[in-house]
């Protein structure tokens, strides 16, 4: 392939608006409905203060994907946070971001999404006991090496899988609403009638809540992380997110208040897994339902969340800050291979131990953290560069109030109760400027790297390829 052929490559722009709203709905759908609701509520004490956290999740989730909406029209780059922080505040903030997103939270979340589906799919055949470690991250590992493989292969097929299974997650959540509606015409429940007794209102508790709830939520930026590939963005990402991110909270609150009206609150926080607990109370024999339910759930967030994922590795390579080899594309299914690879294996390597729930829990707040920048940028832009081509524009109060929302959920935990994990968590992302001054901003990269990126150049057939702008 000559020169002029390798400059011309592009990510296609595959997404239209079904694979738009599938790629945001379905990521934010995953386990955490069927999972987080009993931690929600036994952080915040009471049931009718859950259902307050579930709906204030919903409308923080709705006024940050709007003015991400904003920021993606403005900057037309795919990568999410990274090239927002890149693009505003320049190079070593963005560093931060990727070094904290690519080589923990992205494999961490993966998987504990590939476990999640796991634990699922195996919970019939082992009703009576508990499933053996070893099976389960056996088929964790296969459901991983699937959706890399389906991402490899090709877009389109990534999103048909994306559509399938958020048709199906939300039929799953459908179900529990109307079984939820079923017992509430049977009778009031004491769930609804002493809604508030119990509540907590310490920062703590608050912010722990609100911690578990919008991990629930996650999902909503998912979009902007892979703008490049969108058709017509200006059109289809606003009307993406006013339709997946609504369509979410109200599926959410009404599987809420299904759990509620079913389940007391002692048997929800005591469950495991909230959704199965219902189902084998409702739906009795038919109680593996939610089972299957979950772990379809599960497998579509995985598979969105390895999408944008593998992008943000692109990304961060295309702008010098991974090896060269993961900005490459394949030649002829025009996918980011070589990043998804490193995904898939970074991944693998985080599933084998599999202690990463107490990881996830503790970077959140660095999450929260980036999020608060990314706000603080939209606000600056807002401000100070009023010049720039806006196709869609929401009120600077939108960035404003997430921005507070995110300095409450960094501050409220460590104040109310301080642990050592969040220095250690913020030591470690520090830690990341010993990989930058020499490597990004000085650039010391040994000889030996282009030999190795040329080989692999040539055994995964991919070549260097233009942003899609």
């Amino acid at each position: 392939m000559n020169d002029g052929k390798m400059e011309k490559l592009k990510l296609r722009r595959e997404l239209g608006l079904a694979s738009a709203v599938s790629l945001i709905g379905g990521t934010m759908i995953g386990s955490g409905i069927f999972m987080t609701p009993q931690i929600v509520l036994s952080n915040i004490g009471s049931p009718g203060a859950s259902l307050v956290i579930w709906t204030l999740g919903g409308f923080i989730s709705m006024l940050g994907a709007l003015s991400y909406t904003e920021l993606g029209t403005i900057i037309k780059e795919s990568g999410g946070d990274f090239i927002y922080i890149l693009r505003i505040y320049g190079k070593l903030p963005a560093f931060f971001v990727a070094f904290t997103f690519l080589l923990v939270m992205k494999p961490a979340s993966i998987a504990a999404l590939s476990l999640s589906f796991a634990h699922y799919a195996v919970a019939p055949i082992y009703q009576d006991c508990t499933p053996p470690q070893l099976v389960v991250k056996c088929i964790a590992a296969i459901c991983i090496l699937v959706v890399s493989i389906a991402n490899i292969l090709n877009v389109r097929l990534t999103m048909s899988i994306q559509v399938v299974f958020m048709v199906a997650k939300v039929l799953g959540l459908l179900v529990i609403s109307f079984g939820g509606i079923v017992v509430l015409a049977e009778g009031p429940s004491g769930n609804i009638n002493n809604a508030f007794e119990g509540t907590r209102l310490g920062l703590n508790p608050i912010g722990m809540a609100f911690y578990q709830c919008l991990w629930a939520f996650s999902g909503w930026s998912n979009l902007n992380y892979v703008i490049e590939e969108v058709k017509q963005p200006e059109v289809n990402l606003p009307r993406a997110v006013m339709i997946a991110v609504p369509m979410v909270t109200v599926l959410y609150l009404l599987v809420n208040t299904s759990y509620l009206a079913a389940l007391t609150p002692r048997e929800m926080m005591s469950s495991t897994a909230v959704a199965v607990t219902w189902g084998n109370k409702v739906l009795g024999s038919w109680g593996w339902v939610m089972s299957v339910a979950a772990a379809m759930s599960a497998f579509g967030s995985l598979n969105g969340s390895f999408f944008s994922g593998g992008r943000v590795y692109f990304v961060a390579a295309r702008e010098g800050h991974m090896p060269d080899i993961l900005s490459m594309v394949h030649v002829r299914r025009l996918t980011p291979s070589p990043a998804l690879i490193f995904t898939t294996a970074i991944s693998l390597v985080v599933l084998i131990p599999g202690d990463f729930k107490s990881i996830v829990n503790f970077f959140s707040f660095i999450i929260w953290v980036f999020h608060g920048i990314t706000f603080s940028g939209i606000v600056y832009l807002k401000i100070k560069k009023t010049e720039l081509p806006r196709p869609y524009k929401v009120p600077i109060l939108f960035p404003i109030l997430v921005l507070m929302a995110a300095i409450f959920l960094v501050l409220a935990p460590i104040v109310d109760k301080p642990q050592i994990e969040y220095l250690y968590v913020t030591l470690f992302v520090l830690s990341g400027i010993v990989i930058y001054i020499p490597f990004i901003h000085f650039k010391m990269c040994p000889g030996i790297l282009d030999k190795v990126t040329l080989f692999l150049q040539l055994f995964l057939e991919v070549a260097p390829a233009q942003k899609n702008l």
